[in-house]
Formats: C-alpha cells, sequence, structure tokens
C-alpha cells in the first residue's frame, strides 16, 4: 500500500515524477532507492516467521524495497490503493483478468483490443470455460444491454488499439457495476498523466510499462493499479501464479519515469505536427489521432483525456503492396513491434482478427510510433515512403 498521497494533490506532474514518495532520508539520503536483489528474507524469531503476514517483506516473490519504490510511485500517479509489477504488459493484462474471471463466467471485451489480449481471451479464458463477448466502443451506457447475470468482467482500452476509437468510459463503468461487474481498462497509450482510469470509475488500471515509463526499449514489464476493493484479489493471484518483476527490470522503470513528463511533452508535439502535416499530404487518407480537430471522436476524448502521446496511424489507400513499399522506404523510422522509446517505429495495422471494427475496405493503416528525432528528418524520412508508394499502382 502506498504512502500519504497528500503531495500527488500539491504538487505538478513532474515534480511528482522526479521525487515520488520515496523518501531518501529513509536510506542514509541517496536519491534512488536501492536495487534490492533477493529471495531469501531472515525473519528475527519463530513468532515474527509465525505471522508474517504482518511484515512489509517476507520472501523476494513477494516484493523487496525496490519493487515497493515502483509500485509506491505509480499508485500515487494512478490515485490506485495498490499496484503490482509483472514482467510484461501482457502479463499485466492476463493476471486480472484471471483473478475475476472462473469457469461458467461472462467477459465483454471492447473488439478494438490489443490483439494479444484477444488471444489470450479466445485461447486461455475459453479453455476455461469463459463466455467471451466483443462489443463496440461506442457502445457507453448501452452496455447495460449486455451484461448478463454472469458477467464479471468489462474489458476496455482507450483510445482504441491501432484505430483509436475513443469511449466513454464512465457511462461505460457505471453500467459495469450496476450489472455486477469488475471494470479494467488498459491505459498505455495516455499514461496516467494524461488519463487516470480509478477517477473515470475503471477498477483496474492497466499498463505496459516497456512503454512511456521505461522509455528507452531496453525492458519490459507491465503494472496492475486497483481500487481498494479489488487490490487483495489481485495481489493474491499474483502470487498465487508466481510472478513479479525483477530488480534490475525495476530500477530501469523507476529511472525511466523521472523523465517520462519531459519525453512525453516531446511524442506529443512531435506526434501532433506530424499528424497535421500529414493530413494535408498527397497519397495519404485518413489521419486518426485524438488530438486533432479533424478526428471523429474528439469530443469524447477532450471530455476525458488532458493529453496525448506519440502513437497514431494514417490510412494508405491502394493495395498492401503500396503499404509495404511505403514502409521499405524509409531510413529513420524502423520497422518494428512496441513503442513509447526513444526512436520512431512504423508497422502496418492488421485488423482482420477483429468481428466488429474491422478495418476499411481499400488500404492498409499505418501506425506511427513518433519517438525524440528532430521532427524535420522524421518528415523528409515519410516524405521519402510516400515518394516511393506513389510509384505502385
Amino acid at each position: 500500500m502506498t504512502t500519504d498521497r497528500s503531495k500527488s494533490r500539491q504538487t505538478g506532474p513532474n515534480t511528482l515524477l522526479a521525487h515520488g514518495p520515496y523518501d531518501p532520508r529513509s536510506m542514509h539520503g541517496f536519491v534512488n532507492p536501492p536495487v534490492v536483489h533477493a529471495s531469501t528474507v531472515l525473519f528475527e524469531s519463530t513468532d515474527a516467521m509465525k505471522n508474517r503476514k504482518s511484515l512489509p517483506y517476507t520472501y523476494g516473490l513477494r516484493g523487496t524495497p525496490t519493487t515497493k519504490a515502483l509500485e509506491d510511485a505509480l499508485s500515487e500517479l494512478e490515485n490506485a490503493h495498490e499496484t503490482i509489477l509483472v514482467p510484461s504488459g501482457l502479463a499485466a493484462i492476463s493476471i486480472p483478468l484471471l483473478a475475476f474471471l472462473g469457469a461458467g463466467d461472462h467477459c465483454l471485451i471492447v473488439d478494438s483490443v490489443y490483439s494479444p489480449t484477444r488471444q489470450f481471451a479466445n485461447g486461455t479464458l475459453r479453455r476455461m470455460g469463459v463466455e467471451i463477448e466483443y462489443f463496440e466502443p461506442h457502445v457507453g451506457a448501452g452496455i447495460a444491454d449486455l451484461m448478463k447475470p454472469n458477467t464479471k468482467v468489462v474489458f476496455l482500452e482507450a483510445p482504441a488499439s491501432n484505430t483509436f476509437e475513443m469511449m466513454d468510459v464512465r457511462a461505460v463503468c457505471d453500467a459495469a457495476h450496476a450489472g455486477g461487474a469488475v471494470t479494467m481498462l488498459d491505459n498505455t497509450w495516455a499514461t496516467p498523466l494524461f488519463f487516470r482510469p480509478l477517477e473515470h470509475g475503471v477498477d483496474l488500471s492497466i499498463h505496459a510499462l516497456t512503454k512511456y515509463p521505461s522509455g528507452h526499449s531496453d525492458v519490459m514489464m507491465g503494472s496492475v493499479s486497483a481500487t481498494k476493493e479489488t487490490a487483495h484479489r489481485l495481489r493474491e493471484t499474483q502470487m498465487q501464479i508466481g510472478v513479479n518483476a525483477g530488480p534490475d527490470d525495476v530500477y530501469l522503470v523507476l529511472r525511466g519515469l523521472k523523465t517520462m513528463g519531459v519525453r512525453l511533452e516531446r511524442h506529443q508535439a512531435s506526434a501532433l505536427e506530424l499528424a497535421t502535416w500529414l493530413e494535408g499530404r498527397d497519397g495519404v487518407g485518413e489521419v486518426r489521432h485524438p488530438a486533432l480537430a479533424s478526428f471523429f471522436d474528439r469530443d469524447l476524448y477532450e471530455r476525458q483525456f488532458s493529453g496525448s502521446s506519440g502513437l497514431f496511424s494514417f490510412l494508405l489507400p491502394g493495395s498492401f503492396s503500396r503499404a509495404a513499399t511505403f514502409l521499405d522506404a524509409l531510413e529513420i523510422i524502423g520497422l518494428g513491434y512496441s513503442w513509447g522509446g526513444h526512436e520512431s517505429l512504423a508497422v502496418a495495422v492488421d485488423l482482420s482478427d477483429r468481428t466488429i471494427c474491422k478495418g476499411p475496405a481499400d488500404g492498409t493503416f499505418i501506425r506511427l510510433q513518433v519517438g525524440l528525432e528532430d521532427v524535420a528528418d522524421l518528415k523528409a524520412d515519410l516524405e521519402r515512403g510516400l515518394a516511393a508508394a506513389s510509384s505502385v499502382t
């Protein structure tokens, strides 16, 4: 559990990131928490061992001062009761689903979800006997019509993965809670700096720390930040499965958090400039960036989010070979998965697994992760790609 969060109400986001709840006075004045490598923890007595649940540390798997420092920092950012750490963003999705679902339960998942989430739901959860149903992201309070007596979880992602549809998070959560379900939301795109899911009715906020908190494409980790009502079950499921994050990776994310605010400012500004520029280019179709004035869900975005990150997509009309030619011509922007790091990336979006939010009839969505490079150089690279694509019919 985190310390008093009065500081979060008195300081700005970058001050919060720079200092967090960790107190250097607790560690001889060192400004960063120690990296504790541990499995065994020694007890002072048999009585202490017997009553170990009252102790802060009992075994390396249950956490160390290093993991607690990051858990507390994230709980403070998310305004959560407690946070758990796991080895990947996908683990941060699968563990809360496993915690709150069992055989015979019904789970509602937004159709525009991150594709590995769908694979986990259609694979592991269905093998467990969980009924999976997908819904359209604009359902809002209409989610009540999809609820069943056995609906235990409503899983959200905002904005939508790759296609960026927005949803009314509060309306969905209120209806889900009225039907007795727990709500979860993948908040990786916005980070808690631009959106705090728990303040909009979400019970569990999921984050791929691999992305912006790490920021350097060199570590994989995930987190789940929970309300008081859901925290115990989440933590117990984590311990029953037996996963936590390693101390060296935790340290890298702790270090990355210090600069996440200033990095996000650059990601945000560069991405919005490129998205605006792409809207006026020949050979470019629809540009999907939530902060654009032309974005179809702009009202939902402005009502709920305080900023945008460096990830958006645009439609490249024509055949897939045209999209492949565009991508292969890029020199600065790399071809690779993940995002949130210092380098720009591009991928052709595959929407073939969707049942409701399907892809365009003609063309391919290109997802751009805008890194920290100079925008002029990224524009020149995109021009290079568009020129190459223009030669393909």
